[in-house]
């Protein structure tokens, strides 16, 4: 047996050769957690290359191959014994780069398929130089080979390439662009891997076995505490005693390890990770030829530091009220990545370099660049670089909230400008974008600049987002917002493209009574409130697109002052960005699915118009032609923008899955609307308010409302009385299963869950269903894919497929496979249908089943 260590490029390329994973071996398996990892992991080694730093490699793990049976002297053929998640995902990001520059640099394209992914002269399997398990091998030779069919289109191989081909659009992101050919070059010479190559009647298993062997792994911490100590054989004791225990007993380890990451940072190494944090300071002591007077010194800023870290995790520990309030809201916000910055601000004013006003100051500018850039729809994902490159980068011959100010101006920050601020609140989805808490947070502020003499206490209140206008309008709300159509638009688009934005958006305890009732009735509930953004709306006669931009215009007026703005001078580039979320979103449309022009542009905050325009002048737009009329049709002026593309749209659109009706529109059912496209890009498992907090619902007192009886009056109030009653023998049911019902917090918007797991504990359940009351258009289940994507065992898209599967056999069901990663509904009055109710309690059991089994395969 002979180990080594190697590089993908050294492992794969070269003469014709396979490497072939046993049939016993599991299928497939890397969830998005992994490929997220793993995509981190090559950004930072194209950084690396493209700073010209050759040392640092990435340690990727091992491989384990053994000579198969079917080897000659003429084609070496490899068993992956161990190794083949790697081999199969690292081949998939080359497919997926081959394909992103095919059109424009073809022979690129056939370099990368010649080196790394087929033996050009071999027919057969013989052809791929990896060749996967059985289950997975018609889909990874679909993705080597082409072209891609319906059949190829699920899987993990599948949404593995998915996830590299919409990761390579947002990596042209302008503000932090990537060559493709840098990434290229990361993956393959850059991704150390230990090829461990066993000879004939070597023990292959126990070898895998070995390299398998989990336990109990130390933290960065606690590896750095050994070291350390290790290193004060005669001051050990007192340093312990002193500064260590009391070090220990205020922060987690988790947190401790943080602030040790932190103290890199601080000083100076701002390419450092916190899962180097070891090695990385290990690495500065031994340069350094610590001493233990030099070890005691270095324990002892940390426990000075950790005072000032609390400060940041507890901001009620501040003294200032100023400082201590952007703490707390930078603490709403969950802004960690915020923290390098704040922590410098802490320890410069403890040092005297600036006193708490302009610390507070500071702290504005950090505040207003995240509320911006949230508003502005600017991706987070280069946050974690912006911050941890301040205390390297704050210049020195300013005071340091003005150097703050500066650095965070750059161009290359994208700080939204008030001209830019002021478009997107008149025109971008709000609801759409950042966090719950977010969203809630600038409502907050907002109404907070009202200054009213009876302020609101926001810590005891139980506000929520309000859409004034709202998401299912009645009739009456479409004859108001029809006064206002420019000619040529749909009132649905209309409302569709001001449904989510600032303007019309509130916060309110009023609770379900406004639900989507009238603006008459909406008037006199909002007068009586004790917010006076919601006494000004009531003051308006009507609500329609005029007043929502007039309010909007206001709002801005008041964010302008609220947020401070750059400093003049920076680039703007606000349309490039929106132009590169339409790319990176219709990139990521699942197969089998298409968009039209209008619920792109709700999406975007642009307008249909527009993006018809952008997509008919620009080439190499991914899935372009996925984009149709709000009839389902193919625009009469779109044109292939490409030589390479062209041919009959409706072929290619069948091709790609999409059914037509016997009119020649695409299927409805398969459309995406611009709340799906969101949940296409979004990071975060941004779950609806309420979900959190749902509960067992427990007997309210006389004459007290319970959550579970809110929800059955709002149901009624839309559905019939059969559908009424069908519901509830499907909560009889589950609660025979063994589950038990959870209701949202929801007061605007009721909710129900049907949860396994134990009750009242949040995040140690799950549920399959939430059902909403219909809001004026029927109640519907909606089938929470997305949130089981990341929650065991359903992280595997085979059971995910399955369930979808099972609906479907619901009369009156019908899921596209394309909505596997979101969160599609169906009618709650199908299940006024005995064999429906049967059939879903089928599901819900074996739903049930398999969460029961997790973890014992």
């Amino acid at each position: 047996m002979q180990a080594k260590e190697t590089l993908f490029a050294d492992l794969v390329q070269g003469r014709a050769q396979q490497f072939q994973v046993p049939l016993y071996q599991r299928t497939y398996s890397w969830t998005e957690k992994q490929l997220k990892q793993l995509w981190s992991d090559i950004l930072e080694q194209a950084e690396l290359i493209e700073r010209g730093e050759r040392a640092n490699t990435h340690f990727l793990g091992s491989v384990v191959l053994a000579p198969s049976p079917q080897n000659d002297a003429t084609f070496p053929r490899w068993l992956v014994v161990d190794g083949q998640q790697r081999l199969t995902t690292l081949s998939l990001a080359l497919a997926a780069i081959r394909d992103h520059v095919r059109d424009a640099q073809p022979r690129d394209a056939e370099r990368i398929d010649e080196q790394y992914l087929i033996n050009k002269w071999q027919n057969g399997s013989d052809h791929f130089r990896l060749l996967p398990t059985q289950a997975d091998r018609s889909h990874f030779a679909a993705h080597v080979r082409g072209p891609l069919t319906e059949q190829a289109a699920g899987g993990g191989v599948a949404a593995a390439y998915s996830f590299f081909r919409r990761k390579l659009v947002e990596a042209a992101d302008p503000a932090a662009p990537q060559d493709v050919f840098r990434i290229e070059q990361a993956i393959t010479s850059r991704l150390t891997l230990v090829a461990v190559t066993a000879e004939r009647g070597d023990n292959v298993h126990r070898i895998f076995e070995s390299l398998n062997n989990t336990g109990l792994k130390l933290s960065q911490a606690d590896l750095l505490r050994n070291y350390l100590f290790m290193k004060l054989p005669t001051r050990g004791e007192h340093v312990y005693e002193t500064y260590w225990l009391p070090l220990q007993a205020s922060l987690s380890n988790e947190e401790l390890e943080q602030l040790m990451w932190l103290q890199l940072v601080l000083d100076g190494d701002d390419r450092v990770r916190r899962q180097d944090l070891y090695a990385a300071q290990q690495q500065r002591f031994e340069h350094g030829k610590a001493t233990e007077e030099g070890i005691e010194a270095y324990i002892r800023e940390l426990h000075r530091s950790a005072a000032l870290f609390r400060r940041l995790l507890h901001p009620e520990e501040e003294p200032d009220t100023s400082v201590r309030a952007h703490l707390h809201r930078l603490d709403a916000w969950q802004a960690q990545v915020t923290y390098p910055a704040l922590m410098l601000l802490l320890d410069r004013r403890e040092r005297g370099d600036l006193d708490s006003s302009d610390a507070a100051r500071a702290m504005s500018y950090i505040e207003s660049f995240l509320v911006r850039r949230m508003i502005c729809r600017v991706p987070p994902n280069n946050l974690n670089r912006i911050f941890q490159a301040v205390p390297g980068q704050l210049p020195l011959d300013v005071p340091v909230a003005d150097g703050l100010h500066q650095l965070l101006s750059a161009d290359n920050r994208f700080w939204p400008a008030d001209d830019e601020l002021r478009e997107k609140i008149r025109k971008a989805p709000f609801y759409q974008f950042g966090r719950p808490q977010q969203r809630k947070m600038v409502l907050q502020r907002l109404e907070e600049s009202y200054e009213h003499p009876e302020p609101v206490d926001f810590a005891a209140a139980q506000l929520t987002v309000e859409h004034v206008m709202p998401q299912s309008p009645g009739d009456e709300w479409l004859r108001m917002l029809g006064e206002d159509v420019a000619a040529g638009e749909r009132v649905e688009d209309l409302h569709s493209r001001l449904q989510h934005t600032l303007g019309n958006l509130t916060l309110t305890a009023v609770n379900s009574e406004l639900s989507n009732h009238p603006f008459e009735r909406k008037q006199g509930l909002l007068q009586g409130s004790h917010l006076e953004m919601n006494r000004r709306i009531a003051a308006t006669e009507r609500w329609g697109a005029k007043e929502i931009f007039a309010r909007a215009d206001e709002l801005t007026d008041r964010a302008i002052a609220l947020w401070p703005a750059p400093l003049r001078g920076v680039g703007r580039a606000e349309r490039s960005r929106d132009w590169h979320l339409a790319h990176q979103v219709l990139a990521a449309l699942p197969h089998g699915m298409w968009t039209s022009y209008g619920d792109l542009a709700a999406f975007l905050g642009s307008g249909a118009q527009a993006v018809g325009n952008h997509l008919a002048g620009t080439p190499g737009v991914a899935n372009a032609y996925r984009v149709l009329t709000s009839e389902g049709r193919v625009s009469e002026g779109f044109r292939w923008t490409s030589e390479d593309e062209g041919g009959d749209v409706r072929s290619r659109l069948t091709a790609d899955g999409i059914r037509f009706t016997v009119t020649g529109s695409a299927d409805p059912v398969q459309r995406l609307t611009a709340d799906d496209l969101a949940l296409l890009v979004s990071e975060d498992d941004d779950r609806t308010e309420g979900e959190d907090t749902a509960q067992r619902t427990p007997g309210g007192s006389q004459g007290e409302e319970t959550r579970a009886d809110r929800f059955f009056r709002q149901l009624a109030a839309d559905d019939s009385p059969e559908t009424v009653e069908a519901v509830r023998a499907l909560f009889a049911r589950w609660e025979k299963l063994g589950g038990w019902i959870g209701h949202g917090a929801g007061q605007v918007m009721t909710s129900a869950f049907l949860m396994l797991g134990e009750a009242g504990a949040p995040g140690r359940g799950i549920w399959p269903l939430t059902l909403y009351p219909g809001g004026g258009r029927g109640g519907t289940a909606e089938v929470v894919f997305q949130y089981l994507a990341a929650r065991e065992p359903f992280t595997d898209r085979a059971l995910r497929a399955e369930l979808l599967t099972r609906l479907n056999e619901l009369e009156g069901v019908d899921i596209p496979e394309g909505k596997l990663e979101l969160r599609p509904n169906f009618r709650l009055s199908v299940l006024e249908k005995d064999r429906n109710r049967e059939l879903l309690t089928e599901t819900l059991a074996w739903f049930r089943e398999r969460w029961e089994e997790r973890g014992t395969a």
